[in-house]
């Protein structure tokens, strides 16, 4: 293998590399195919000897060896004539610790072989796919943050729809997924992790390849032809990342040059006890350089919108799932993972300063105060979290028996204390619907009519509530099983009118969300909300207005949360006059009883609930209206 020359790494790369904030790795590490020619460079600073082996030379480790280069750096390169895209690749490492040796996918490697084989493939991104979303992303900063509307559509690729029960490619998926959620009204999509993984039946959750998108749903070039699908559809997408551990896979990251290069060598810090894999050493720069260049080649090489970050409360708190004396405090004595906290302000200072117009979103669960406050005020940097809190709390008030509810009222209203604490999204994830947790329909009490009134209830609920939104897919449908990986939805259960019912209402609680300002403006606002009345335990009722930014046409929700019709119930107002029943959950198009207000209802000046005019309203069983002054098309555009 011939030597590379000397300034495919500069002096400037090897610093913000050793410093940890090298934010491009990906343009110097790993393979690089050009004008005939195929470069390799990989950072094992512990290993004696390393060689790629590759299906153009036998996998002969004496035929290319690369060379260390003379400096700190720890890193191998050199070029290969014979190499070529499209080959098959690893390094061949030996360690200068105890004889260690082993055959390593490129850290760094665009692509990969089609599991359940693991070695990396020389790829060029440049080759391959012609981007035509640019009116999308001259644009796409007024869909990413207050006041924009934001709805998500999470799906699993491999589970959504199959054709004779194969798994189906970026490139096929596009067009029925592109227009399924364009009928739907969801603003955006988020994609499971497609990082490379060994694994399918992780989900994408333990992630080997950082830089290259799964070879199981086809080539680089055919995810972003998926995106871009999706960006000319008017329809953002977000990536559901993974910096928080990785498997043990030896192919992989764990003990890459016979040392504890990745992760921490203490199994206290390095070793995740309840996913059984390795945890990243935030504390080492050169690890740092590497998450964080993996979050900016996403997002440049594949145009995403936005990182959805998992784990980030595993990251924070050096005792998450760990029982006292399986974990190492601080340098303060505390639990609060301090290098965690560095390199997730780094990320998201990163992002932003590079890609402005895109958003951080951060699965965390704990009450870490700032998650999504500016680094410039202490925060973590993030744009937005998953509020588990108002998840947790809703679905455990819903599974209650409807006669039970008047007990358990403030458990529902309790997130209102802390809505605006954080810039929140409210999830209704995969997570709620595997191992052994039943379906959003099945944790419904009641019989079968009921069950689906309280799930129409829930999305009532979830999109009248401050917040952006975040549905996992089969959710629509009121799917009747839990999800799993292998298969597709349950799309047969559209022949049932009641089943369409559900997934016309979420259709059209998208359409609403997005119509109406009141109900997006002041997501995170405290001024965007206020109580009408949230303490009638007796009847189960609550109410509340949603409020614009400038003040014009709110919007009132009243929700019936047992199945007893209310007759005449009087509801103060925050306006005289005529107030349109803009939507009710228990319509006959969505499987309800048609119980309702007749189109609407006038003020009449009688007072209640400290105001001098109400409303007497018919609140239907189980359901929900939506009351606004204007008329708001939600007809699909």
């Amino acid at each position: 293998m011939q030597e590379t020359t000397t300034n495919e790494l500069s002096a400037l790369d090897l610093h913000l590399f050793a410093e940890g904030t090298h934010s491009r790795l990906f343009d110097k590490l790993g393979a690089h195919a050009k004008g005939g020619v195929t470069r390799f460079a990989v950072w094992a600073p512990n290993a004696a000897t390393v060689s790629v082996v590759g299906s153009w030379n036998d996998w002969n480790a004496d035929a290319d060896p690369l060379h260390r280069r003379n400096d700190a750096s720890g890193i191998w390169e050199g070029c290969s004539e014979v190499a070529r895209p499209g080959h098959a690749y690893k390094y061949r490492v030996h360690s200068k610790n105890r004889g260690y040796a082993a055959d390593k996918a490129d850290p760094f490697a665009f692509a990969s072989e089609v599991a359940p084989a693991t070695a990396s493939r020389i790829c060029d991104l440049d080759d391959g796919h012609e981007w035509r979303d640019a009116a999308w992303m001259a644009r796409r900063a007024s869909t990413a943050r207050d006041p924009a509307p934001m709805s998500i559509y999470e799906v699993h690729l491999g589970s959504w729809q199959r054709r004779d029960g194969a798994l189906p490619t970026y490139r096929d998926i596009a067009a029925p997924l592109g227009d399924y959620v364009k009928a739907m009204g969801f603003t955006h999509v988020e994609l499971m992790p497609i990082s490379e993984h060994p694994f399918y039946g992780s989900w994408g959750y333990q992630t080997t390849g950082y830089f290259a998108a799964t070879s199981r749903y086809g080539e680089p070039a055919d995810l972003m032809h998926l995106v871009d699908h999706l960006h000319r559809l008017g329809i953002g997408v977000i990536l559901d990342w993974v910096p928080s551990h990785f498997p043990t896979d030896e192919h992989g990251l764990q003990y890459f040059d016979g040392t504890h290069l990745f992760e921490h060598e203490d199994p206290r810090q390095g070793f995740h006890p309840e996913w059984n894999s390795s945890i990243f050493n935030y504390g080492r720069n050169e690890v740092r350089s590497f998450l964080v260049s993996s979050a900016v080649f996403w997002l440049e090489k594949f145009h995403f919108d936005g990182l959805r970050v998992d784990g980030v409360a595993s990251m924070l708190y050096l005792d998450y799932a760990r029982q006292s004396g399986e974990w190492i405090p601080n340098r303060h004595g505390g639990n609060e993972n301090l290098d965690a906290t560095v390199f997730l302000r780094a990320l998201n200072d990163a992002v932003g300063r590079f890609f402005p117009d895109v958003v951080t979103i951060a699965e965390e669960s704990t009450a870490w105060p700032g998650v999504s406050r500016p680094t410039s005020a202490g925060g973590l940097g993030f744009d937005m979290k998953w509020n588990m809190g108002w998840m947790h709390d809703t679905l455990a008030f819903l599974e209650h028996e409807p006669v039970h509810r008047r007990y358990h009222l403030d458990a529902l209203t309790f997130s209102l204390v802390y809505a605006f604490d954080e810039n929140f999204v409210l999830p209704m994830s995969h997570d709620e619907v595997v191992h052994g947790k039943g379906s959003l329909l099945t944790k419904m009490p009641g019989d079968a009519w009921q069950r689906l009134a309280n799930l129409r209830l829930l999305y009532a609920l979830m999109w009248a509530h401050p917040g952006k939104k975040l549905l996992f897919m089969g959710g629509e449908l009121a799917q009747e099983r839990e999800w799993t990986h292998e298969g597709q939805l349950q799309w047969d259960l559209l022949q049932s009118p009641a089943h369409v019912g559900v997934q016309r209402l979420v259709a059209d609680l998208n359409r609403l969300y997005v119509a109406a300002p009141a109900l997006h403006e002041q997501d995170f606002s405290a001024s965007g909300f206020e109580w009408i009345e949230a303490h009638d335990h007796e009847r189960s009722v609550i109410a509340f207005i949603r409020k614009a930014r400038n003040g014009s046409a709110p919007v009132v929700v009243v929700f019936n949360l047992t199945p007893v019709p209310r007759e005449h119930y009087q509801l103060g107002m925050p306006a005289a006059g005529r107030w349109h029943e803009i939507l009710n959950s228990d319509a006959d198009v969505y499987g309800g009883s048609g119980v309702g207000n007749y189109g609407g209802a006038d003020t009449t000046p009688v007072h209640s609930h400290g105001r001098s005019q109400s409303l007497s309203l018919r609140l239907p069983p189980l359901g929900a209206v939506y009351l606004c002054q204007d008329r708001v098309n939600r007809e699909p555009a």
